[in-house]
């Protein structure tokens, strides 16, 4: 069943390359949406698939990559629209 989530991850997640460890993780998955730096230091994004990939997702996202060091993820889980054909960042 298909689902959609809103997440925040906070910690050192700007400037470590953690954008494009989001988009590839989120495309190895198969999910859509997008993932952008917000003015508090922390990535937001929104994530849509299958709800199995999506808990998958946020399990990773709690790891980040080898240079980010995550603090907190947040998710809220959100109606799916099928709006987004693919994962980008946004600027």
């Amino acid at each position: 069943m298909n689902t959609a989530t809103v997440f925040k991850i906070s910690g050192k997640v700007q400037g470590v390359g953690f954008r494009f460890f989001v988009r590839s993780t989120a495309q190895h998955l198969g999910l859509t949406g997008w993932v952008k730096n917000h003015a508090d230091g922390s990535v937001v994004g929104l994530a849509e698939g299958d709800r199995g990939m999506i808990a998958s997702f946020l399990s990773e996202l709690k790891i980040g990559n080898r240079w980010s060091a995550v603090k907190g993820v947040e998710a809220h889980p959100q109606s799916y629209s099928g709006d987004y054909s693919s994962f980008e960042i946004r600027y």
